[in-house]
């Protein structure tokens, strides 16, 4: 029996491309220790250096831990692989990308074939280095893994077993191996189990099968073993994925080795999977451009292309995608990292909450600007939003209607989308910012949009001091005593008018004993409990200087006192009599 074995045995050993297994029926299998299956096998429990690229820039072998590295002027010491990831923190925490990492010699490495290496300097690190393949090129097969303990024989040379050994590991395969000689036969206690990259076991019963096994699986996957630490491990449907999952936000822009962040700061990109993707600043006019990528041997790539914002028209290559950031590079000159933003990172903000406390009341502007600049003429005015999305907003006799919808914006941002044909410095996609009970705050910064909400219940009708105020200052004309801004008084720019407080909200300017001209008013106390007299004039009238939410100082002997505290400290009082 033993013959035909030693026969089949020695006539495979000329032979290394092709695999071996020798046996006849029911009996046992053996290999040649440097026969191809074996060399499969020594390739599959290879020891895998890819995991500190980081530091030593190969995949041959791997820095026996613990040790002691320097990043950018921090000492860090190293010992175990986890703390391989505060290395890449630091290193991401640069948006520049100038890093620098110094190793404490000297150090000792361990090799695929588990010898240990003592290295003692930089030029010795890198002579060992230039050794390697890398890019996946190198022997060691990682997408296919033993599944241990196995137990292998061994066989003389008169095919009589001479022992056997239970290895636990890949070190113990591999230094098993290590100690054979070329034409020592060996066989394993079949069957054995194998672990594929995604974690599918594989059973095989036989060496024909192993071989089989492992050739099948060793192109499987990606082995990352390229030099670049941020070369993560992910296929284009996820590289895809990971882009149209949410949107991001450009935080950094070169091109043509010229800074192009200051115009470009908070500009959205937003991937759709149709292959369309739609650039500009959140809230304002966008457009669409279309965007393709790969990922291949040369890592990922992505492609955009527009017929306007051409700065980003480019194959971009990715060089760091992870945290929720993304790095694009193309030679030297061009680079962009953005930052992606999902709806689970919106402070707390409930869509359908603010959605029931617009219904709940009605809403005054206390506060709105457009493009920078003061947007006066609605101030006062009321919002009502109702069901089925409709929208008021009046001023106590003019009504405008329109629409309303709490929706997501395409910056992946929860906004108040109001349309009103008649009003259109209001008609826009407003970004909640703050939203409380009683008050909301709408901003679109980088275009120079705000707008301020302050929630109004049955006219603030139970408040007695509002009610109060608003029955003494309806009754006759008033005229004003005083209107001093800082150390400037500018009381005469009022004379020969007079004001008239009426229902409605209603203000009439009186010249003469004659009404030429209007404007609004509203009493309430705000969220911060403040009792504010909110008065707005058109801006041709001569009392536009008064449009303003001013705090009430008080109500006596036909006197109305009140007064504005400007961002500057400046104060601004008004005083009105009968």
């Amino acid at each position: 029996m033993y013959v035909s074995l030693l026969t089949i045995a020695l006539s495979f050993t000329a032979c290394q491309d092709e695999f071996e297994e020798i046996n006849t029926g029911e009996e046992p299998t053996a290999i040649t220790a440097n026969s191809s299956t074996a060399d499969l096998i020594q390739r599959t429990s290879s020891n895998d250096g890819s995991c500190d690229n980081i530091v030593d820039g190969t995949s041959c072998f791997e820095i026996n831990f613990p040790y002691t590295v320097e990043v950018n002027g921090m000492v860090l010491t190293i010992e175990s692989e986890d703390d391989l990831d505060q290395i890449e923190e630091i290193f991401d925490s640069v948006e520049d990308d100038e890093n620098l990492l110094d190793i404490i010699f000297p150090i000792t490495v361990t090799a695929g074939d588990f010898s240990e290496i003592t290295i003692n300097g930089l030029e010795d690190l890198r002579e060992l280095a230039a050794e390697c393949k890398e890019g996946g090129d190198d022997d060691d097969i990682e997408c296919i893994d033993f599944v241990y303990p196995i137990t292998l024989f061994t066989f003389n040379v008169n095919l009589e077993q001479t022992s056997s050994v239970v290895v636990e590991s890949d070190r113990d395969l591999r230094l098993f191996f290590k100690d054979l000689g070329d034409d020592n036969l060996i066989s394993f206690d079949f069957p054995i189990s194998l672990k594929l990259y995604d974690e599918t076991i594989l059973t095989v019963e036989s060496n024909e099968e192993l071989a089989t096994a492992i050739e099948n699986a060793k192109d499987m996957c990606d082995e990352d073993d390229d030099d670049d630490y941020n070369d993560d491990d992910f296929n284009e449907d996820e590289f895809k994925n990971e882009l149209v999952e949410c949107v991001w936000f450009v935080t950094e822009i070169k091109r043509n080795a010229v800074d192009q962040t200051p115009q470009y700061e908070n500009y959205i990109l937003n991937f759709k999977e149709d292959g369309t993707v739609v650039t500009g600043f959140s809230g304002a006019t966008t457009f669409e451009g279309t965007w393709s990528s790969t990922v291949g041997d040369d890592g990922a790539k992505l492609t955009m292309e527009f017929d306007v914002t051409t700065d980003f028209n480019l194959e971009w290559n990715v060089y760091d995608l992870g945290d929720d950031k993304i790095k694009l590079y193309s030679d030297d000159s061009n680079r962009i990292v953005m930052k992606q933003f999902c709806l689970e990172d919106l402070p707390n903000t409930n869509a359908d909450s603010l959605r029931e406390i617009l219904k709940e009341c009605a809403w005054i502007i206390k506060g709105i600007e457009l493009q920078n600049e003061d947007f006066d003429r609605v101030l006062g005015y009321e919002f009502q939003f109702m069901a089925e999305g409709m929208l008021t907003l009046s001023n106590g006799v003019n009504t405008s209607e329109g629409t309303w919808e709490i929706k997501l914006n395409t910056g992946q941002e929860l906004v108040m989308a109001i349309e009103m044909p008649d009003e259109s410095g209001v008609s826009f996609e407003w970004p909640i910012r703050e939203m409380f009970n009683d008050r909301l705050r709408f901003e679109a910064d980088e275009i120079g949009y705000e707008l301020n909400l302050q929630r109004v219940c049955d006219n603030n009708s139970t408040d007695g001091d509002v009610a109060e105020i608003r029955n003494f200052v309806m009754g006759g004309e008033w005229l004003v005593a005083t209107y001093v801004e800082g150390d400037v008084d500018m009381t005469s720019l009022f004379g020969g008018y007079s004001l008239e407080f009426m229902a409605e909200h209603q203000i009439s300017i009186m010249e003469g004993g004659e009404a030429f001209g209007a404007g609004l008013w509203r009493v309430l106390r705000n969220s911060d409990e403040k009792l504010k007299v909110y008065l707005n004039f058109g801006e041709n009238s001569p009392f536009n200087e008064l449009t303003d939410d001013w705090d009430f100082v008080s109500v006596v002997d036909g006197r109305l006192e009140l007064k504005d505290i400007s961002g500057d400290g400046t104060i601004t009082t008004l005083v009105l009599e009968k």
